[in-house]
């Protein structure tokens, strides 16, 4: 089963190189679709030895990954994962993410932070990534221990099921909403994720809730 790895990103010179390094050896292909980088993303990013795509202005990053999937559907994707530009996540565990797919319990599998005391959360982001999560459950009416996480991986069927139509802050769970009610067999897996940086704040919370909202009501 051909895998490709679509990874979206945005003024990330410091770190797509190594990304790319570290997810190589677990996919056949990688995507990496620069959203109009103020910086040197892009040409890294080909360098480094991806099919990479820029988009001429910034769309965010839920259009950034609709791109990548087209692309690597074009490519042959037989299985597609989304990993993040920021070398948050650890790209060892890919493996723990394909594997329902590849052992034929799962159509898709999410990532999660919140299934084993794997990632060292820093407090801002535990106070508001779990309460979050778990009114977004309810509002939307799935049930997931990590709504939020970018680390995915589903099938070209799939794929070619739905589109991502959020392209802020709000994808992860659009995505996540149209999965799980696809009828598609869903599956979780902890994930490790090293955070370099703690800028959530609460006014992104409030973002990405205000998109759910918007995108009920035009429903």
């Amino acid at each position: 089963m051909k895998t490709v790895c679509v990874i979206p990103a945005f003024n990330e010179e410091k770190n797509i190189a190594a990304v790319i390094s570290k997810v190589k050896p677990f996919v056949d292909e990688i995507v990496v679709i620069d959203d109009c980088s103020h910086d040197n993303t892009f040409a890294i990013a080909k360098t480094a030895g991806a099919h990479a795509r820029r988009h001429p202005l910034n769309c965010g990053q839920g259009a950034a990954l609709q791109t990548g999937t087209d692309l690597a559907l074009r490519l042959g994707a037989d299985i597609i994962v989304h990993f993040d530009a920021d070398d948050q996540f650890a790209a060892a565990e890919i493996p723990d993410i394909l594997a329902p797919i590849k052992n034929g319990q799962a159509d898709v599998v999410f990532g999660s932070r919140f299934l084993e005391k794997k990632s060292d959360l820093p407090w801002k982001k535990k106070y508001i990534i779990w309460p979050l999560g778990r009114f977004i459950n309810r509002l939307c009416g799935v049930k997931t221990s990590d709504p939020q996480s970018g680390f995915r991986a589903y099938t070209r069927a799939v794929a070619e099921s739905f589109r991502i139509d959020n392209s802020r802050m709000a994808h992860c769970t659009e995505i996540l909403i149209k999965l799980t009610r696809g009828q598609w067999r869903v599956a979780e897996v902890p994930i490790t994720v090293t955070y370099h940086e703690y800028g959530q704040k609460f006014s992104g919370g409030i973002r990405i809730l205000k998109d759910l909202f918007i995108q009920k009501i035009n429903k």
